[in-house]
């Protein structure tokens, strides 16, 4: 479910307030939180309705129920936070490592010995990786993206254009392209020319890649 980042706003606030007080927030303290009008608050929550994303009923107070798939989103939102927040407070001497010199994949040059140390935290961003999936297909690969490598994906229901996602489309198939918006049209771009653009109106982002491990298994 595609929404922007004032809509997924709202949507939290709803969540939240439902969780803290068991009814939902009335459409003037939603007003009040953002700092923005009711009518803007009314605009968004009709927008958010056609997106099935919630639900109002008539002439009602306190009548803002999410949808069961928004609610199974954001709480996986929160399952990935809690288990980024443990991959955060980890030992990071467990991903430093030597580096010993350099190596040639073209001319020879000369070998070194330096004691310096790599940190994989400045190569991947390991602060924001929530999950790994390996890769299978080669629709990436002018990417650098291989077959059988592992993804490091941070997980998010939003995208920028030119991020790298996971999306989810027609008949729940998941998979890994660039992503670009077009007007109210997705664009799921290969970096293979043999691959097809996957254009839709509809996609499921469920996250963003931070890093990528070659398989050479």
């Amino acid at each position: 479910m595609n929404l922007t980042a004032k809509q997924y706003e709202i949507i939290k606030l709803i969540w939240n307030y439902r969780k803290l007080h068991g009814i939902a927030p009335t459409l003037a303290e939603l007003a009040e939180e953002l700092n923005v009008s009711k009518i803007t608050v009314h605009e968004h929550i009709s927008l958010l309705e056609k997106k099935k994303a919630l639900t109002k009923e008539k002439y009602q107070s306190r009548s803002l129920r999410l949808s069961k798939r928004m609610e199974r989103q954001l709480e996986n939102v929160e399952r990935e936070r809690a288990r980024q927040t443990k991959v955060k407070t980890r030992d990071v001497r467990a991903t430093s490592f030597p580096l010993l010199g350099r190596i040639a994949a073209g001319v020879p040059v000369e070998a070194l010995e330096n004691a310096e140390k790599i940190d994989l935290h400045d190569i991947v961003r390991l602060d924001k990786c929530n999950y790994l999936l390996r890769v299978k297909g080669d629709s990436m690969i002018e990417e650098g993206i291989h077959h059988g490598d592992y993804v490091f994906v941070e997980y998010c229901t939003q995208a920028n254009n030119g991020d790298i996602v996971v999306a989810v489309v027609e008949d729940n198939e998941a998979t890994l392209k660039f992503y670009h918006k077009r007007g109210d049209k997705h664009h799921l771009i290969p970096a293979n020319p043999r691959f097809k653009t996957i254009v839709t109106h509809e996609v499921e982002i469920r996250g963003r890649v931070v890093g990528v491990i070659r398989n050479y298994g």
